[in-house]
């Protein structure tokens, strides 16, 4: 029997489950991952929670080397693990339109209460913290999408430009970033673009994105 192969990791956003990464985690089988998906609370339970789960789950996985996926709401879960310095498995993080620097959406949203009922409590606490956290010490890519149609241009219509429909690019930049590129994708879409799954195995594989 060879050695375990490296594992990614993919953590799903608001509203979802881990099914809703399927098409990805299949993409990345093909190319030579086991790719997992993990579920977590993303209403119910506190970011820190999350954050704690997702670390645990990780550092359960027989494998050399551990890689991270996040989209939406589940990278903001993976940079609180890192954060918080819970671990990383030794791997590449890349993250899907991770509104990391603010969300203009969830803050509109946030104004009525069922809206804030409808953020849960990971959101709200991750838009609450300081966002003074240098990640240079990890190998962090970040996907944009600059095809504005989704549920956030209704929530905000004044969201920054360019935007993926819910999170503007300006807020997926993240300090110490390795690398970032923007694809004309929107937020859902990137879960079923084929050339979002290809940047992704870009990344994991050389710690860099193709560019044209």
């Amino acid at each position: 029997m060879g050695p375990a192969p490296e594992t990614v990791v993919l953590v799903h956003g608001l509203w979802v489950h881990g099914l809703a990464m399927e098409l990805q985690r299949r993409a990345l089988g093909r190319l030579g991952y086991r790719a997992v998906a993990y579920s977590y609370r993303s209403v119910r339970s506190s970011l820190a929670q999350n954050a704690e789960g997702l670390a645990l789950y990780a550092a359960s996985l027989p494998a050399p080397v551990v890689h991270f996926v996040g989209h939406s709401l589940g990278g903001v879960v993976v940079l609180s693990m890192l954060a918080r310095g819970l671990g990383a498995g030794g791997g590449r993080i890349v993250l899907e339109g991770v509104p990391y620097r603010d969300s203009h959406a969830a803050r509109e949203l946030a104004r009525w209460e069922l809206g804030q009922a409808m953020l849960g409590k990971s959101i709200r606490e991750w838009l609450d913290a300081e966002k003074d956290v240098d990640f240079a010490r990890f190998e962090i890519g970040v996907i944009a999408g600059s095809w504005g149609f989704g549920l956030g241009r209704l929530v905000d219509s004044a969201l920054p430009q360019p935007n993926d429909g819910v999170v503007a690019v300006e807020e997926t930049r993240v300090p110490g970033m390795r690398d970032q590129i923007v694809l004309p994708v929107n937020h859902s879409g990137m879960l079923v673009s084929r050339a979002v799954h290809r940047q992704v195995a870009a990344f994991l594989r050389n710690g860099a994105f193709e560019k044209a």
